[in-house]
């Protein structure tokens, strides 16, 4: 689950949240290294305080095995320490000098096992203050009178030890914190240093300049691949603004024939009223404001379908979308229209889209057909496969995918009279492309064929 930042952390800058995180974790790090440190340091000194009064047991014990036990025993050498021999009836036979005069002071027993007892932390010896003692027990003697050897060794030099190395640390682990934050800050700036120059290499493109690309480093890094993403933008931007100025400049073109043509026929109407035959000129003038109405549609749909809008896709038949469109062909021409091969086709799509598609299928036959236009409409393996093939002049294989370009003619069909404006069949590519489908040219032998293929439902 992803946590929620704070909106005055968002607003701070890349390197100072990179170096903040990079603080927390040095502090983190130094720290838990410093208490590790000390937690060791104390562990080792303390079990050096347990072998050597241990070591000092066993040599008394060994003394007191060969008979050899004075009153007052001498001192280690190895610093303060206090040993008392007692025996089993409590009674105290020998002492280090601290403790010389001293009852038993000492409550525990040696372990079972002969020459070595567990350490105990001792606090009530009166020779320090609020003091605490490392002491073990060994057994001594014969076994008609054993003996119990105490040893305890102060642990005050350890506690200094620490201190010490804590207030060392307290000072040099915020300087060497202090000192790899300044060093994080620095190697931070300078790997964002590449990416610095990449905005203001990419705040210089402007509209009119998408040619452009930026530097790609040389290692393939995520900035290499950021910069690799973001000419590959800049590609698709470039590709799309070139299409976009050149439809507006067909567009434009394709205007202009309609529009001159109109405005020609009405200004030499306005000029000479008595002269203008409205009989004869009014056809002509219907004829070229439809066409320049179809002509608007088809650009209107182009331009909704470059904005990739949201289909109203249900559960469409095909089939009766089919029948329907071909029913207005046949109303519209002498040429036969055979629909004998068209069956059931359920799709998931606009049903309007999918009307539209058909209808300029249908329109870009029939503008070339010579008798017979024959469509078919069929389902396999999840596919709906519609084909429109008519006995014209056909398409070469040359042109077979220009055709689906916006605004394209060929060669022997470039006559605007025939009322193509060359974007039916592009607007037929868009849509069925939307429709995740896909759209062909194929031979007729003679003529041409126009296969689409789209996911067909079972529901």
């Amino acid at each position: 689950m992803r946590l929620p930042v704070p909106a005055w952390w968002a607003r701070r800058s890349l390197r100072l949240r990179l170096t903040a995180a990079a603080a927390l974790m040095i502090a983190a790090a130094l720290v838990g290294a410093s208490l590790l440190l000390i937690v060791w340091l104390r562990a080792s000194l303390i079990g050096g305080l347990d072998q050597r009064a241990l070591e000092q047991a066993q040599v008394i014990a060994a003394n007191i095995d060969s008979g050899n036990l004075p009153r007052t025993l001498p001192p280690s050498g190895k610093g303060e320490t206090a040993v008392q021999v007692v025996d089993a009836r409590r009674v105290v036979r020998s002492s280090s000098a601290n403790l010389k005069g001293r009852p038993p002071l000492f409550t525990f027993s040696p372990a079972p096992s002969s020459g070595v007892s567990q350490v105990h932390n001792v606090h009530d010896l009166p020779l320090t203050r609020d003091g605490t003692w490392r002491a073990v027990a060994v057994t001594a003697g014969p076994d008609k009178d054993p003996l119990t050897v105490y040893v305890a060794v102060p642990t005050e030099s350890v506690s200094h030890n620490l201190a010490d190395l804590a207030a060392g640390l307290a000072i040099v682990v915020p300087l060497a914190g202090a000192v790899l934050i300044g060093v994080v800050w620095l190697l931070t700036g300078r790997a964002l240093r590449p990416v610095d120059a990449l905005r203001s290499q990419a705040a210089e493109i402007t509209v009119s300049d998408l040619g452009r690309r930026l530097d790609e480093p040389p290692a393939d890094d995520a900035l290499g691949r950021l910069a690799r993403t973001l000419n590959d933008l800049l590609a698709r931007l470039d590709a799309s603004t070139q299409r976009q100025r050149e439809f507006v400049a067909d567009a434009a073109h394709e205007l202009r024939s309609p529009l001159s043509s109109l405005h020609t026929q009405l200004e030499v109407a306005v000029r000479h009223p008595d002269s203008a035959d409205w009989r004869t000129r009014g056809p002509a003038l219907v004829e070229e404001s439809e066409r320049l109405s179809r002509l608007v549609d088809d650009l209107v749909r182009l331009a909704r379908l470059d904005a990739r809008p949201r289909l109203r896709k249900r559960l469409v038949d095909l089939d009766e979308i089919v029948f329907h469109e071909v029913l207005r062909a046949r109303l519209s021409t002498s040429v036969l229209v055979d629909q004998r091969g068209v069956s059931a086709a359920r799709v998931y799509g606009d049903g309007e889209a999918l009307a539209r598609v058909v209808r300029n299928l249908l329109d870009n036959a029939l503008r070339y057909a010579v008798e017979r236009i024959e469509v078919s409409l069929g389902v396999c393996d999840g596919i709906a496969t519609l084909v429109v093939a008519d006995d014209g002049p056909g398409i070469p294989a040359a042109d077979r995918r220009r055709v689906f370009d916006r605004f394209t003619r060929l060669d022997g069909a470039r006559a605007r009279d025939t009322g193509g404006s060359g974007l039916g069949l592009a607007i037929a590519h868009e849509v069925i492309a939307a429709h995740h489908g896909r759209i062909h040219v194929e031979d007729n032998e003679p003529g041409a064929r126009i296969v689409v293929r789209v996911p067909a439902t079972d529901q």
